[in-house]
């Protein structure tokens, strides 16, 4: 299971934090990532991270989000900052590749102009 919180709405420019609580099943084997999606616009991966701590992101965010795990609490984090518009969409962590489990329900960020 799932469960994304930190979302809301907030001026270009700002940040917001966002947390995902995964079952122990699910986040302790594996690699986590953060997905974005956008109004009419496919699912995509902006964030990864491994259960070493390595991380990856998609040239759209990088310099500008972070993400981090708390592996005690099952918790992945994706810190944004200097938000832009188009980061607008549906946040979603999961596992990644052929990993991937059933979707949590998201959490909205909206980034006005």
């Amino acid at each position: 299971q799932l469960v994304e919180s930190g979302g809301g709405l907030v001026q270009a420019g700002g940040s917001l934090r966002l947390s995902c609580v995964a079952s122990g099943s699910i986040f302790s084997i594996n690699d986590m990532g953060w997905y974005r999606q956008a109004p009419g616009k496919q699912r995509e991966l902006v964030a990864a991270i491994t259960r070493d701590r390595g991380t990856g992101y998609a040239d759209s965010v990088k310099g500008r989000f972070t993400i981090s795990r708390d592996n005690a609490k099952n918790t992945v984090y994706l810190q944004m900052n200097s938000l832009r518009p188009e980061d607008t969409g549906v946040y979603y962590c999961n596992a990644l590749g052929v990993s991937i489990v059933a979707w949590g329900q998201g959490t909205q960020v909206t980034v006005s102009s």
